[in-house]
């Protein structure tokens, strides 16, 4: 059960992060291979920089091919609707991000524990830090990488509450799971992911940091 709760929800967060880049990727005017490359990138390249830190090669996503389609065709379907409507672009773009917002918080989640999962099974497992940093890093390295190939400074470095999301949700997943079991790990820390997230895009909750006035 716990297994198809988490299949269910890798498709979900595929689409959305996928969706997220692809968008990002037809704002900075990239073409067909660019903006289906930078979508695929943000759905998948956060598993496959955990699975090359934990030294499983090649890493899943090559052998499941199933979540780089569903990735590709979401960019190809976003690439289609805002080639023909380019004048809407910015009317399209606040109507998908609106919807996004849920699926993406939905994808963190999802991303996170499949991450924490995968790096439970490593001869390493027990140990707290690293499932911890491998759930993270499969929820946020897409985005971080996203942000790169398009020039940017990444988003979880300056906006909103999102890497904290899936730092906090992973620690409440390592203690749940250690003392409850799996399934009850993800019913508690799965809505503790989405709800931080939601409430930090809605409210615009941001960390502080350091503002430098500019001497005239």
């Amino acid at each position: 059960m716990g297994d198809m709760v988490i299949t269910v929800m890798e498709i979900i967060g595929t689409v959305a992060f996928a969706l997220s880049g692809s968008i990002i990727a037809a704002r900075y005017s990239l073409d067909l291979f660019g903006v289906i490359l930078v979508g695929c990138v943000t759905a998948v390249c956060g598993g496959m920089l955990r699975d090359i830190i934990l030294g499983q090669l090649p890493p899943a996503v090559f052998s499941n091919k199933a979540l780089l389609a569903v990735a590709a065709a979401t960019s190809l379907l976003v690439f289609i609707v805002f080639y023909f409507n380019s004048k809407s672009f910015e009317k399209l773009e606040r109507r998908i991000e609106s919807v996004n917002i849920l699926f993406d918080a939905i994808g963190l989640a999802a991303f996170s524990i499949t991450g924490m999962e995968v790096a439970f099974g490593t001869k390493n497992g027990e140990n707290a830090l690293l499932v911890i940093s491998m759930g993270v890093i499969t929820g946020i390295g897409g985005g971080i990488v996203r942000d790169v190939l398009v020039d940017k400074i990444p988003y979880v470095l300056k906006k909103h509450i999102y890497a904290l999301a899936s730092i906090i949700g992973c620690i409440v997943y390592y203690i749940v799971r250690q003392n409850g079991g799996k399934m009850i790990g993800m019913l508690v820390a799965i809505p503790v992911m989405i709800i931080i997230r939601l409430l930090a895009a809605r409210y615009h909750w941001k960390l502080p940091k350091i503002k430098i006035e500019k001497q005239q």
